[in-house]
């Protein structure tokens, strides 16, 4: 029987972030937990995110380097995921940590400006990920395309696929082309705040379109897991979740361009 799972409070909503690191001594005490932490378990240090001052929302937030083996860190449920399986995920839980003052972060309250720092970068890597799933589901619909025979020839030589590989090969290299845009930008220290999740909204979903059509293609087969594009379906769904939904990305996009 499925379980459901312990519902997560903040997610996107960071001024919902209930983690928090009280100053003590010296130092300070971090307590709370975290959800959907990928590789923690074979982490040696965490970056941790946590209210310092909880009265002011967003800008009340603080960020704590800590040491996985720490006192009182505790690696929770290790989470069954659809896909990206190679990679663990798992709660971390922090149960009064003591962490010394110049385990700081930056400067009190610089919380917020580092995770969205960190995100900026952070989804010029899933905008390249998306990219690659898409790009492997184009190569095996290709090269099932040519090797399936119906009515007597390859089809490939069908127009509905070969319009389907059109629409694939050309988003990838439109995705492609915005994820070299918004890196080279990064390359040479510009903001790029508003390329990050052009190129991460339209990778991600891109590559949805891709790995549909790929499945497509291979018929029956790309629902069985002989076939890669099995994987890849449930590998790319995650690059429209992370480092900020897509609808969080559109929010980003938009206040760009209203200059909001």
């Amino acid at each position: 029987m499925r379980r459901s799972a312990s519902r997560v409070e903040s997610g996107s909503d960071v001024a919902a972030m209930e983690s928090k690191a009280l100053r003590k001594g010296d130092g300070y005490l971090l307590t709370g937990r975290k959800y959907f932490i990928m590789n923690a378990p074979v982490a040696s240090t965490l970056v941790v995110f946590a209210m310092t001052d909880k009265s002011l929302a967003h800008r009340g937030i603080s960020a704590f380097i800590v040491p996985r083996k720490s006192p009182g860190v505790k690696i929770g449920k290790i989470f069954a995921k659809m896909g990206i399986r190679s990679s663990v995920t798992s709660e971390v839980v922090f149960d009064e940590v003591r962490v010394p003052a110049e385990n700081l972060l930056g400067h009190i309250g610089d919380g917020f400006k580092i995770a969205m720092d960190t995100l900026d970068c952070g989804r010029i890597s899933i905008a390249a990920q998306a990219v690659g799933i898409a790009q492997a589901s184009l190569d095996a619909a290709v090269q099932y395309a040519r090797q399936r025979v119906q009515f007597g020839k390859p089809i490939a030589d069908l127009q509905a696929i070969r319009w389907m590989i059109a629409d694939m090969a050309t988003e990838i290299d439109a995705a492609r082309l915005l994820t070299y845009k918004v890196a080279h930008l990064k390359d040479l220290g510009r903001k790029h705040t508003y390329e990050s999740s052009v190129a991460k909204l339209f990778a991600s979903e891109a590559a949805h379109r891709a790995v549909d059509a790929a499945v497509q293609i291979h018929g029956g087969y790309g629902f069985l897991k002989d076939y890669v594009v099995e994987k890849l379906y449930r590998d790319q769904r995650i690059t429209e979740l992370y480092e900020g939904t897509s609808e969080v990305q559109r929010l980003v996009i938009a206040r760009a361009v209203l200059g909001k």
